[in-house]
């Protein structure tokens, strides 16, 4: 394989283009998903919260939002998506349906970290008289950090793949790149480069994440 098909200049721009797309919806993700997934974990049952009507509906929400595979997600979103940043294509036109694709799958991340955190550390704020706001910022957050920053990981991977994943409908990026010139116009040189990219990507990201899930891991 000679790479002759590689235009490098394409390749950095797509590359760009996919952590532009990655960055800005890990931002939103995290922004929406975190307080949903607070707000799930503690109007769960026998928690400070909770609202057993309030769960459900919310549980039920998140769970057909992530059960629609985002393939079929970007469709079903281009109108909203036309409507809320006037394109469906490219780098503007990808975030939307990112978010929307993957705030519940963070969102139950984040709750199912919550409840693995020792329950005697709440009962102990509570028994101190603490708020409840007080009780989620200065004792149940801070407590789940390692485990909040493997979900924002995993989440950031699966980012990664989604982005890939929209150069179907004119996405941009990798993705879009590979298709167009890999597929459609079978130059498998371009092909191999682009997957190349996105594999060295999720290894970095991942051995990121690990070592900050270690670094904020209490001895």
């Amino acid at each position: 394989m000679d790479f002759s098909n590689i235009d490098w200049a394409d390749i950095a721009q797509a590359t760009l283009d996919t952590l532009t797309m990655t960055g800005f919806s890990l931002l939103f993700t995290v922004v929406l998903g975190l307080p949903l997934g607070v707000l799930l974990f503690l109007t769960g049952r026998k928690q400070l919260l909770e609202q057993g009507f309030v769960y459900a509906t919310l549980s039920v929400v998140v769970n057909i939002l992530r059960s629609v595979p985002f393939i079929i997600l970007l469709i079903v979103l281009i109108p909203f998506t036309l409507f809320l940043v006037g394109t469906s294509l490219g780098v503007p036109g990808t975030i939307p349906p990112l978010v929307i694709g993957t705030t519940p799958f963070f969102a139950r991340l984040v709750e199912n970290v919550l409840r693995e955190v020792d329950k005697g550390i709440i009962e102990a704020c509570q028994a101190m008289g603490a708020r409840t706001w007080q009780i989620i910022v200065h004792a149940l957050l801070p407590e789940a950090l390692p485990g909040l920053l493997a979900a924002v990981t995993v989440t950031t991977i699966a980012l990664v793949s989604y982005a890939a994943m929209s150069g179907v409908i004119g996405g941009g990026g990798l993705g879009d790149l590979a298709l167009r010139y890999g597929y459609q116009r079978f130059q498998t040189d371009v092909m191999v480069v682009t997957v190349f990219i996105l594999i060295v990507l999720v290894q970095v990201l991942q051995y990121t994440g690990d070592k900050l899930v270690l670094k904020f891991t209490r001895k």
